[in-house]
């Protein structure tokens, strides 16, 4: 805990106090300009003048740095030391195995103040092994802005236990996956717009055939998979081979590649590898599908909508000379689940030396339009421009090249707060259309929350995930001379890893939320 824990609860207590009078006069915590709930302590001093003891955090987040990043972290830095007399060292997983890595910054003891969380990086699990901080004391103190602002069931999505173990971005989002592919091809090739299998195939064939372009190229693995679960309607369960056949059937849960459905999935790819729709390097290659696509190279990508918008918006942006669709896969079954407020979020690690000032950072960071528009869009100038209000921004910065100076586009989802998100002038209007199209086919995450810590069944677990990795990747991208065999194969080492008792392990677990929930 901090030595200047008291004079810090103090200055806290006392801009609360200050945020509760600007409401009383009709402004709110949510849209005072200034943020007065966190007002600046101008030159780094607290209350009484005293001067808030010189803190240096490191926070993680997942996936990539972008090219800039050291110039904005400095600028952030800069802020930071002016208003709260600190600086953060951030720090990146990288996309390249970043679970092992993620899972290794958690248990190895390294100091860290905070860290991206969220239900598909084991937030449930690793809260109910102590990985994280309980915040619930500390949130009204330290990040009081937030703690008001954050609604009632979004901090019940990361309460464990009775304990609040994160702090939920607040951006409501609709993340089904779907397919950017090259429309003016489609158009050209005169087929009709995807429905199907069947529909998306007769693109990928007219590619391969006409354009003698490799229309998955580069990375191809979560191209087709995506495909397979939303195709079948499979609700995966704590990992890639259990899970339940159907949306409607949830305690329907069975071990996934002995299933008729994935036989027939198998077989199908293995005609789509054959006529070439993807590299026989796919399982290796590090390169996106929508690099190519971006160079005339590929055809077709895996994203989910505001990704898609993203992707859209940079090839606009760099005016390339082609045309962008996007086919959300909720289409095929006719529903879509929110996101989970968990799904993004900020956690602190139990190593943290610091978490108090690290509420404070990211009271500011989700609060103050300065800290945010930085942190979220890049330095201002360069990475964007004021748009013809304050919702819109310019991507990028007038006279600004895109190829010398990328979109700033780093996992910034922890602390998005939708009041201060911004649209991009002349970007995609095709995200909005999608939100109106999902708002009345939303159903609610039933399997999300499903808390699974594989206690009984760890090396059970772990061998599965071998198999999966040896024997499953390469089956699905027909990468095997003989699929009968393979898929034969595949099916003996899964029993022999234990995956009956893995299974028997799930059933158990997700019964039991499902009972608690009345979910029949």
């Amino acid at each position: 805990m901090l030595k200047t824990k008291k004079r810090l609860s103090l200055l806290l207590v006392l801009s609360l106090m200050i945020t509760l009078l600007a409401a009383c006069g009709g402004g709110t915590a949510s849209n005072s300009p200034g943020n007065e709930g966190t007002e600046k302590a101008a030159n780094g001093e607290g209350a009484a003048g005293e001067k808030l003891e010189k803190v240096k955090l490191t926070w993680y987040l997942v996936g990539d740095a972008h090219k800039d990043q050291s110039k904005i972290v400095a600028e952030w830095n800069k802020m930071l030391e002016r208003d709260l007399n600190t600086t953060v060292d951030l720090k990146f997983t990288t996309w390249n195995d970043w679970m092992t890595k993620y899972n290794l910054l958690l248990t190895s003891g390294e100091k860290i103040d905070m860290i991206f969380a969220s239900s598909w990086a084991d937030f449930y699990k690793l809260s109910k092994q102590g990985a994280f901080l309980d915040l619930k004391d500390l949130l009204p103190q330290y990040a009081p802005v937030t703690w008001g602002n954050v609604p009632k069931e979004d901090w019940d999505s990361v309460t464990v236990s009775g304990g609040i173990y994160a702090v939920p971005n607040t951006n409501p989002e609709y993340t089904p996956l779907g397919y950017v592919y090259r429309e003016d091809w489609r158009k050209e090739f005169g087929l009709p717009e995807f429905t199907d299998l069947d529909s998306i195939e007769a693109y990928l064939d007219a590619v391969k055939t006409q354009k003698k372009v490799i229309p998955i190229n580069g990375a191809a693995y979560e191209n087709v998979n995506s495909l397979y679960k939303f195709w079948n309607d499979f609700q995966l369960i704590g990992g890639d081979v259990i899970g339940a056949t159907s949306y409607d059937n949830p305690r329907d849960i069975q071990i996934l590649p002995y299933t008729e459905e994935f036989e027939a999935w198998v077989k199908r790819m293995k005609t789509w590898e054959q006529k070439g729709y993807w590299n026989k390097n796919a399982l290796s290659s590090n390169q996106e599908a929508g690099d190519f696509i971006k160079t005339g190279q590929g055809a077709i990508y895996w994203r989910n909508p505001s990704s898609a918008g993203g992707f859209i918006n940079e090839v606009k942006a760099k005016n390339l000379a082609m045309e962008i669709g996007y086919f959300p896969f909720s289409r095929f079954h006719n529903y879509v689940i929110p996101t989970l407020p968990s799904s993004n979020a900020m956690a602190i690690p139990k190593s943290s030396v610091n978490p108090e000032r690290s509420l404070m950072v990211l009271d500011k960071l989700r609060n103050d339009p300065e800290y945010f528009n930085l942190m979220t869009y890049g330095i201002e100038g360069t990475h964007w421009a004021k748009g013809e209000d304050d919702k819109t921004i310019v991507i990028p910065a007038p006279g600004v090249n895109l190829d010398e100076t990328p979109r700033y586009d780093i996992a910034s989802w922890g602390w998005r707060y939708e009041p201060n998100m911004k649209g991009e002038k002349g970007g995609w209007d095709g995200l909005d259309a999608l939100k109106e199209e999902f708002k009345p086919i939303s159903k609610p995450d039933i399997f999300g929350p499903i808390y699974l810590d594989y206690a009984p069944v760890k090396a059970e677990l772990a061998a599965v995930n071998q198999v999966f990795e040896q024997y499953g990747k390469p089956l699905m991208l027909g990468l095997t001379s003989d699929v009968d065999a393979s898929l034969k194969t595949y099916r003996e080492k899964l029993k022999t890893a234990g995956v009956d008792k893995l299974l028997e392990y799930i059933q158990e677990e997700a019964n039991k939320y499902f009972d608690e929930r009345g979910i029949e």
